[in-house]
């Protein structure tokens, strides 16, 4: 793979999209339009301030939009931007990676724990 040479603002901005929630986020921002109650139902374990404070940091960072809805009473709704929807092959790519790969991570993760176990059992082991 070709070496990326990233400044700072091009890690922060790589730390801001891949965050914890970011991608599960744009993820259900991708497939419609959603208000904040549809995303916190779509991930229930995020509070409401890690979701406002992931929503305006994808608002400021050009991949979401937040649209007031003239509706009886005013709604607000978050929709992905024509910015915002260039990452949805990436991130696909990305999920299937983890869904299709993840037995064979937790298989080296076991194997590795397992092998930390043994040489903090076994003194002057590495």
């Amino acid at each position: 793979m070709p070496e990326v040479k990233l400044n700072g603002n091009g890690r922060q901005l790589l730390d801001q999209l891949f965050d914890k929630w970011s991608l599960l986020v744009l993820t259900a921002l991708c497939d419609r339009p959603r208000r904040f109650n549809e995303l916190r139902q779509h991930m229930p374990a995020v509070t409401p301030k890690s979701l406002t404070t992931c929503l305006r940091r994808l608002e400021r960072n050009g991949m979401v939009e937040r649209v007031v809805v003239s509706t009886d009473p005013v709604a607000i709704e978050y929709r992905i931007t024509p910015l915002g929807r260039t990452l949805e092959t990436p991130l696909q790519a990305m999920l299937n990676w983890v869904v299709d790969r993840l037995d064979a991570v937790e298989a080296a993760r076991s194997h590795y724990d397992d092998r930390r176990t043994r040489s903090e059992e076994t003194p002057g082991a590495a």
